[in-house]
């Protein structure tokens, strides 16, 4: 059977002794040491979990924000694609314009030209048949005659030249 000594009965109150001393001494710290570390961790994680959420909830703001920019932009870009057909329109409309304007002048000119031409050779023309009639005649015509005839031949060269 069993023999109990008295050396088995110290050993079992020196470790009854030891596991109060142990438990006082060592459980309770490092369980309130454990439980402080759990506390702390499911902190972290939450706080992690937390800022998680808040950095989405700013992406998702930046990406509306991005979306906005780059309407706008390109509400921006098809304005002002616009405004410059508009401009090009208009700077097209005026040189148009003004060639038009410097066809007009150069017709009119050439028409001032032909008329003081035209006139230039009615006078030498008349002259010249004064002279030519003159010396057919044989006879010097006053300054009278001269503006008389001058002045029927170019009526004749008139209806002529028309």
């Amino acid at each position: 059977m069993l023999n109990f000594s008295v050396t088995f009965l110290i050993t079992l109150v020196n470790l009854g002794v030891l596991f109060v001393i142990m438990r006082a001494i060592l459980f309770k710290p490092v369980t309130k040491f454990m439980a402080n570390r759990q506390a702390a961790v499911q902190a972290d994680i939450e706080a992690a979990e937390k800022q998680k959420a808040d950095a989405l909830l700013v992406k998702n703001q930046y990406d509306e924000q991005l979306a906005r920019v780059k309407e706008e932009t390109a509400a921006l870009i098809k304005a002002a694609q616009t405004d410059a057909e508009k401009q090009a329109d208009i700077i097209i409309a005026n040189a148009k314009e003004e060639a038009r304007a410097r066809l007009v002048a150069a017709d009119e000119k050439i028409k001032a030209e032909r008329a003081a031409a035209q006139a230039t050779f009615r006078n030498e023309a008349a002259a010249l048949v004064i002279a030519a009639a003159a010396k057919l005649l044989q006879r010097e015509f006053s300054d009278e005659d001269r503006r008389k005839e001058a002045a029927l031949i170019l009526a004749d060269l008139s209806r002529g030249v028309k």
